[in-house]
């Protein structure tokens, strides 16, 4: 016969949302489980149309970084189920008390929407630019002589690098035949 006391009280949402916020680093797994997923079906899908010499192709290196990415997932799970934490952070002079910067993170977030849209009609070296000199402002810098200038700069090492060095186009917009 079953008494009152034998009976486990039902879990209330308070209990949830203490056991959630006791486990919030399955957060992070879910984020990296869903990453793996996302580069392992992108690889495995990928269209390779020039000829593999050896037995490197480029297949390769996504299919290793996508299971690296589901095995880090499962292990730190595992190890956050087990009662591990991370550490807080010792070095960051950071009030938690303190509200979120929402101006800045729709800033940076406007900036990289509108870098995305405009670099094909403008290309990379212009778009590469406004994305640079927006970051920098969206996070306080409000240096106009000299902001626009290392951004322009930077934007055109980057495109040079990647375009001419690494071999990986980048649409070059209007300065197509200067650069």
């Amino acid at each position: 016969m079953t008494t009152q006391t034998d009976i486990p009280p039902a879990e209330t949402g308070g209990e949830r949302r203490s056991w959630l916020r006791e486990h919030s680093e399955l957060g992070v797994c879910v984020l990296l489980l869903a990453l793996g997923v996302l580069v392992l079906t992108d690889a495995l899908t990928m269209d390779v149309d020039i000829a593999q010499r050896g037995p490197v192709g480029p297949k390769t290196v996504p299919i290793v970084v996508g299971a690296g990415l589901l095995v880090i997932a499962a292990l730190l799970a595992l190890d956050v189920l087990r009662g591990g934490r991370g550490q807080a952070e010792g070095g960051e002079d950071i009030d938690l008390s303190e509200p979120a910067d929402w101006r800045t993170v729709l800033l940076l977030a406007g900036v990289f929407l509108g870098a995305a849209v405009l670099i094909e009609p403008l290309g990379f070296p212009i778009a590469g630019a406004l994305l640079f000199w927006g970051a920098a402002f969206a996070l306080g810098s409000r240096r106009t002589d000299r902001d626009p200038l290392i951004a322009a700069g930077l934007s055109l090492v980057t495109y040079a690098v990647f375009n001419n060095l690494l071999g990986v186009p980048l649409p070059g917009g209007p300065l197509m035949g200067v650069l």
